[in-house]
């Protein structure tokens, strides 16, 4: 909705912050509003004072410890050991700094919150050192400005490695990079069975969702692009036939009117009606349909707001619950996340227009308001029915009970087929007769319990007649392994026209060298490498998990793939002379190695620490270990592994995977800057004068030159529209990070803004209408 909030303009900051910008105040008063919170009850009349109290306050800075497990642990401990200690006792303006604490209801302390605001941040030299550590691992993606509230609906999904997901709305994506965490849980596992597929309506923040989750480097995301409320049903290949697929976790995170952000997009207090709500009301209905039905038998649905109205929340979650006939109910959560204050769902509620009339039935509303209420929008009058439904087990976040934003959260169980799917179309009738194959299908074989009998949900008849119809140019297109975008005949689109993905086929004599080069696994999975291009030299090799290859082949004449797949080869000519074109790519080196068998080489933490702080160093400088092993081996891509010693607690104990080149003399890390600084803190380096002084000079090093001509060289083509955009949006917005665009927040690179002085009117416009944080729910277009 573009009257609602999104994004806090300048006069939302010179607010909170004081910077003078000559923006008027926003006044935290709002009578509407008050009326129609305290006429519908959620909160307790005891507690109304203290309700508008924390409203009135600024939003706690709150992150979240991202990444794999070993390293989000090396994280954690460099955070409480190293920076939280030295703010003990600080005091910055003569107050003394309140010491960051763990949210109690995130496990293993990966979610802290802290009262220190994004200008004391920026502004104290005391805190210089700790707002550069923050800046450069939100940076390379270890840390996320996320909003608490907005972590609870991935971890109510109960993401186990093996899930199919769907997230229907998920830019900028920071609950996505939870689920893709959960699906990687075992480092050990490069290949989950699960997968992420993420969708956005919005073109352009589909490109930003992209910039988010690729920090992950997971080859089992998808990000694609369309309308949430009408996403198609997508087919996989099960055994040679064609069976729909269905999501073992959905995660339904719909557009809202976002009133509970006011302490932090402090513009919805003068903004607030209820027409926001009673115009998203049907989408959001809409939306939650399209999630249930795509939903798998025992399946579990999340469906979240950041909003405290009823007419969202309850009122969306009775109509879904009412419609589904008992093919839905409501988890009990009560248990879970322990530590986590919530008040359960009302089963009371009214309508109210914004010009402050009420209406507690739709019997009640005149003719000429029943385009602007809906009776979806009344609680269910039967009392039987009402208590059937459980609409306590919906959980309310408010703001003053842990510090935090208001928020929203169902969680829906799917028992049976959605009553307007029960009906078992023909193309589906022989399926049973399979039940003697040697092989098991791909649903039973990612380890859900009950989607291999979902064959009998099947998609609509529309979308089945144009499957058929299509049916002989995708098989021709699949036997090329070319999966191409929507021919635009079938469906308009808009932004970028993207390219092809185009398997490798499995006598491609491209591969050959690189197996022979890297002495690859024979089970190395070439068949889920693709490349952008049907055409000219392929420059560099992406890889996907077989499950999204599967999804890739079968569906793309019906859906928009913005991006998928991790970077693991890029060419290199100076490699043809060593026997192989293709180096070894940082971004998916933890993907590949566990199916390398030459040219690795493990080096010591010493090692470690000259390859990340010298531009090219000649082999002498390391230890006669290392110089041993690469005597004899020729020059080109390598692989160097760190293993920590569990005997040396004091050194760094999660392992590290880098890229490297051997030259004739030396030996280099080809690794992005951000991610050296990352290691060398995680190793005890200090790096802070480093970053200081490489920030003063003009020019870049040696080695930053060599590695942005290979990415030049590079080239990689949805990259480069990607990167156009977010930097035309960063240049937009400015203040946005270049590797967080769209996050607003303390940990931002905001040395761009440094020299800005004030903020353009038109650029805080552009904040208010086209930036999304994500630290909450935030809402949705």
């Amino acid at each position: 909705m573009r009257g609602a909030p999104r994004g806090g303009g300048a006069g939302a900051r010179s607010a909170i912050t004081g910077w003078s910008g000559g923006y008027p105040e926003i006044v935290k008063e709002n009578a509407l509003f008050e009326r129609y919170y305290r006429e519908q009850a959620v909160v307790p009349a005891a507690e109304w004072d203290a309700f508008m109290a924390a409203l009135r306050e600024p939003l706690p800075a709150t992150l979240r410890i991202t990444g794999y497990k070993s390293h989000a642990r090396e994280i954690r401990h460099c955070l409480k050991e190293r920076f939280f200690a030295e703010l003990r006792g600080l005091r910055v303006d003569g107050q003394e700094v309140e010491m960051p604490q763990p949210l109690s209801w995130y496990p293993e302390e990966l979610a802290w919150h802290t009262n220190l605001s994004r200008k004391i941040l920026r502004k104290s030299p005391q805190l210089e050192k700790f707002h550069q550590f923050l800046v450069s691992e939100t940076e390379c993606g270890n840390i996320s400005r996320q909003e608490a509230v907005s972590m609870i609906p991935p971890l109510l999904l109960n993401v186990n490695p093996h899930h199919k997901i769907l997230d229907m709305c998920a830019a900028p994506g920071s609950k996505t990079a939870q689920l893709i965490e959960m699906l990687h849980a075992d480092m050990n596992d490069p290949f989950p069975k699960g997968f992420v597929i993420a969708n956005d309506v919005d073109n352009k923040r589909c490109y930003l969702l992209v910039h988010q989750a690729k920090r992950l480097n997971s080859p089992c995301i998808m990000v694609v692009n369309h309308d949430a409320s009408s996403i198609p049903n997508l087919q996989i290949d099960v055994d040679g036939k064609k069976e729909v697929l269905f999501y073992d976790r959905i995660l339904c995170d719909v557009p809202c009117s976002g009133d509970g952000t006011m302490r932090k997009n402090i513009d919805v207090w003068k903004k607030w009606t209820t027409q926001n709500s009673l115009q998203l009301h049907g989408l959001q209905l809409r939306i939650a349909t399209r999630g249930v039905e795509q939903l798998a038998e025992g399946g579990r649905m999340v469906y979240s707001t950041c909003s405290l109205n009823p007419i969202e929340n309850e009122a969306v979650i009775a109509a879904l619950l009412e419609k589904s006939q008992g093919a839905l109910e409501l988890a009990d959560v009560s248990s879970e996340l322990p530590g986590l204050k919530r008040m359960p769902g009302i089963t009371k509620w009214k309508v109210m227009l914004k010009d402050g009339q009420w209406f507690e039935e739709w019997k009640d509303v005149p003719l000429n308001r029943q385009t602007q209420i809906r009776p979806t929008m009344f609680p269910v009058k039967d009392e039987e029915k009402l208590k059937a439904m459980n609409l306590e087990r919906c959980l309310r976040i408010l703001p003053h009970h842990q510090n935090t934003g208001g928020f929203f959260v169902a969680v829906l169980i799917k028992k049976s087929p959605m009553p307007w799917n029960k009906r078992q179309p023909k193309v589906h009738q022989k399926l049973p007769q399979r039940t003697e194959d040697a092989e098991v299908t791909t649903n039973a074989d990612d380890g859900s319990e009950d989607t291999a009998e979902e064959p009998t949900l099947a998609e609509n008849e529309e979308s089945k007649k144009m499957q058929e119809s299509q049916n002989s140019d995708t098989e021709q297109s699949k036997k090329g392994g070319v999966c191409g975008p929507p021919p635009s005949k079938k469906m308009k689109m808009f932004g970028f026209k993207e390219d092809p993905f185009v398997f490798l086929p499995e006598d491609d004599p491209l591969f050959e060298p690189i197996q022979k080069f890297y002495a690859l696994d024979p089970s190395f999975p070439k068949m889920n490498l693709l490349t952008r291009t049907q055409e000219g030299k392929k420059r560099q090799l992406y890889m996907v998990s077989k499950e999204l290859r599967n999804v890739l082949l079968n569906n793309s004449e019906k859906m928009k793939v913005i991006n998928t797949g991790i970077k693991v080869w890029s060419r290199n000519s100076d490699g043809e002379q060593f026997g192989c074109a293709f180096r070894l790519a940082q971004e998916g080196i933890y993907t590949l190695y566990p199916f390398i068998h030459a040219r690795i080489i493990n080096v010591c933490i010493e090692d470690v620490k000259i390859l990340l702080t010298q531009e090219n160093p000649f082999l002498s400088k390391f230890s006669s270990e290392t110089q041993k092993k690469v005597k004899d081996m020729a020059m080109g891509s390598i692989v160097l592994k760190y293993d920590p010693d569990p005997e040396k607690p004091d050194e760094l104990q999660c392992p590290i995977v880098l890229c490297g080149w051997q030259g004739k003399t030396s030996l280099r890390a080809f690794v992005p800057k951000n991610e050296r600084l990352h290691y060398l803190r995680m190793m005890g380096v200090e790096v802070f004068k480093a970053k200081r002084k490489e920030e003063e000079s003009e020019g870049k090093t040696e080695e930053e030159g060599q590695y942005g001509a290979a990415q030049t060289e590079e080239g990689m083509d949805v990259e480069d529209k990607e990167h156009d955009l977010v930097t035309k949006m960063e240049a937009e917005i400015g203040e946005e990070s270049s590797h967080s665009p769209v996050e607003s927040s303390a940990m931002e690179v905001e040395n761009k803004i440094e020299d800005l002085g004030q903020f353009s009117k038109n650029s805080n416009n552009h904040v208010s209408q086209e930036s999304k944080d994500s630290d909450t729910n935030d809402v949705k277009d």
